[in-house]
């Protein structure tokens, strides 16, 4: 028995081949790239952690140098009031020994 393979035959059959091949690389890569899913999951679930982690020290240190603004702000505004009382004391010492100055005189 003679069998004859024409061009198409031949066409089918390395086409089939290609496909089985194919198939066996695109299973071997799903098997590589299952574990590198998973390790990568990993990764990002503890990058959240740190990213949330970060934004809570980020929010603590807000409120921390909003306190520390307020309190520099006030006893600023404290010294400036104070500042005019000082300088009032200040001129009416210079001005009572102004005086003794004048009445030893």
């Amino acid at each position: 028995m003679d069998a004859t393979i024409t061009l198409g035959d031949a066409g089918l059959i390395i086409i089939a081949i290609a496909l089985v091949v194919l198939i066996f690389y695109c299973i071997s890569l799903v098997r590589n790239l299952i574990p590198a899913v998973k390790t990568l999951n990993r990764i990002l679930e503890d990058t959240e952690r740190i990213t949330a982690t970060a934004a809570d020290g980020v929010e603590e240190a807000q409120k921390i140098i909003g306190n520390v603004s307020q309190s520099v702000s006030s006893v600023s505004g404290a010294l400036k009031g104070n500042e005019g009382f000082i300088q009032g004391l200040t001129s009416l010492f210079k001005a009572l020994t102004s005086l003794v100055g004048l009445l030893k005189k």
